[in-house]
């Protein structure tokens, strides 16, 4: 999908002001609402924005230990460990991988003590072979797609 100097103008405003009205976005990139409004139904349409949920912080909310647990899994049995995956409410995203196993999971727990029970809830799984679990120290780049987007959108217009 070909994203334009405009997606691009509206994607940043999306990103840096999430609860603007429409008619406020129109206003401050100096389009018609309509247009605005059918470049937002295109990105959508498109796949390119995919929610408009508020980002929340695990850390806020009681759980600041953030750790990423690769599971090795049992051959044929890759869909029942991720459907009991989407059980665990600790675990905040989970995907499939290649090399040192099968499945990478974001974990997020109250203290080392609570991400131990969930580990140990995660080893108990019909399917699952073993877990390494790999704890977050400080955030380094937090979850960022501004700077993609803009170097898809200079890309775009040359």
């Amino acid at each position: 999908m070909a994203v334009d100097e405009l997606d691009t103008r509206i994607l940043r405003l999306l990103l840096e002001q999430p609860r603007t009205s429409v008619r406020e976005y129109a206003r401050l990139l100096g389009v018609a609402r309509g247009t605005l409004q059918a470049r937002l139904d295109r990105l959508e349409r498109d796949g390119v924005i995919t929610g408009t949920a508020p980002s929340l912080s695990p850390g806020a909310l009681g759980h600041p230990v953030l750790a990423f647990v690769h599971i090795e899994v049992t051959q044929g049995h890759l869909d029942d460990v991720g459907d009991a995956l989407a059980a665990v409410p600790e675990i905040v995203e989970a995907f499939s991988i290649t090399g040192g196993g099968d499945l990478i999971t974001r974990v997020v727990a109250r203290d080392n003590a609570h991400l131990e029970d969930v580990i140990q809830k995660l080893i108990s799984l019909p399917g699952v072979v073993r877990t390494r679990t790999e704890v977050a120290l400080r955030e380094r780049v937090p979850h960022r797609l501004l700077p993609l987007v803009e170097s898809i959108g200079r890309a775009a217009s040359k």
